[in-house]
C-alpha cells in the first residue's frame, strides 16, 4: 500500500495525533488512508496498553509490580516508534501488533 504525496503531508499532524487519540483522527480524517492506516495503529496501541492494565490489575503482586510497568513501557515504545514513522511520512508496520488491521 502506498499513499499519495499530498495525502502525507496534508495528513500528518493528524497521523500523530491517532498515537496520542485515535479516535480524533476517525473524525476529523476520515477520508486520508495515511491517516487511518496510523489511526488503526493508535487504536491497536491503546488496546494493548487496555489489556495490559486489566491483565497487570487482576494478578495480584506480579501485577502491578512487574507486568503493569513492563508493559506500559513497552506501550510507550510503541506509541513512540509509530509517532516517529507518522512524523516522517512513512508507513511501517509496528513491531508484534502492526500487521493486524481493525480499521478499514
Amino acid at each position: 500500500m502506498s499513499f499519495e504525496t499530498s495525502d502525507i503531508e496534508k495528513n500528518k499532524a493528524m497521523a500523530i495525533v491517532a498515537y496520542i487519540l485515535f479516535f480524533v483522527p476517525l473524525l476529523a480524517a476520515r477520508e486520508s488512508r495515511f491517516a487511518m492506516y496510523h489511526t488503526n495503529q493508535g487504536l491497536l496501541v491503546f488496546l494493548g496498553a487496555l489489556a495490559v492494565n486489566i491483565v497487570g490489575g487482576i494478578i495480584p503482586f506480579l501485577g502491578p509490580l512487574i507486568i503493569v510497568p513492563i508493559g506500559n513501557l513497552c506501550v510507550l515504545v510503541l506509541m513512540i516508534l509509530g509517532i516517529i514513522n507518522a512524523a516522517n511520512g512513512k508507513q511501517a508496520p509496528l513491531p508484534f501488533i502492526g500487521h493486524i488491521q481493525i480499521i478499514k
